[in-house]
């Protein structure tokens, strides 16, 4: 995944003041790794009725990966992060990592580690790690947008992070996806209280001057999470899903134009 041909300089018009006293680089990817864990555990609680058969948390099976990434890339403060809603499914279901398709992950940010089979598997969604071949397209586009922006991984995680709101796939009995914000209220107000709390964590310890939805839901999530604080800006890029039409008509040009029309990068 290489550099795109006209790739933007990196800017921070109308940042915010720099957050006092951040946390050393170890100490925040420390911090992100005990979040995670703490998350991972407060999730494998839950239970979900139908139309939900089938619940996969990739921070307990694909939690090698996952630690590796975070330990690799969550040092030191993040100007953006970009927040996402949950895995899908041939991402970070597969991977551990957030939109993490399967070649961007290991070649582009060199990060591999063991996946296990979840216990409550099925059998048309099945985890191969990284020996998937399925390309998640929403990672695709993501890390080849990052790729063409920043070049290497490296620079792009200097001033970057993306995590996912929540970290649940959920299945139908037929296999197709069910998207979080479905669930009935009994069930979402737990596992919004356990990822809300996780991404307030998660901000505290990286004291971006953005918070950036992808797409609308990752931002109302962002929105209800932190509240009002003028210490964070919070907006929204197009997601980069495959089944948005006006993602198809060219994603990464318009998430471009959307992140230079608020000042985050530069033209």
């Amino acid at each position: 995944m290489g550099r795109g041909n006209t790739p933007a300089p990196l800017s921070f018009g109308r940042s915010c003041p720099p957050s006092p006293s951040p946390l050393p680089s170890a100490m925040s990817a420390a911090a992100l790794i005990q979040a995670a864990r703490a998350l991972s555990r407060a999730v494998s609680t839950l239970r979900f009725g139908p139309p939900v058969a089938h619940v996969y948390n990739p921070l307990d099976y694909a939690w090698a990966p996952h630690e590796a990434w975070l330990r690799r890339y969550g040092e030191g403060r993040k100007r953006i992060v970009f927040v996402g809603m949950n895995p899908g499914p041939f991402g970070m279901m597969q991977t551990g990592v957030p939109f993490g398709e399967v070649a961007a992950v290991r070649d582009w940010m060199g990060v591999q580690g063991p996946v296990r089979r979840p216990a409550d598997e099925h059998p048309k969604r099945p985890i191969e790690g990284f020996a998937c071949r399925r390309s998640e397209v929403s990672g695709k586009r993501l890390w080849g947008w990052a790729a063409a922006r920043f070049g290497s991984a490296p620079a792009f995680f200097e001033h970057c992070f993306v995590l996912n709101y929540c970290p649940l796939v959920f299945l139908e009995a037929s296999g197709r996806n069910f998207t979080p914000e479905k669930l009935p209220a009994a069930e979402l107000r737990p596992l919004q209280d356990a990822c809300d709390a996780h991404l307030r964590t998660a901000i505290g310890t990286l004291q971006p001057d953005w918070a950036i939805g992808v797409g609308g839901y990752a931002m109302k999530r962002i929105q209800a999470a932190l509240g009002v604080d003028a210490s964070v800006r919070i907006d929204q890029i197009l997601h980069p899903s495959p089944a948005s039409p006006a993602a198809n008509r060219g994603w990464a040009p318009q998430v471009d134009a959307r992140l230079e029309q608020l000042g985050v990068l530069a033209n």
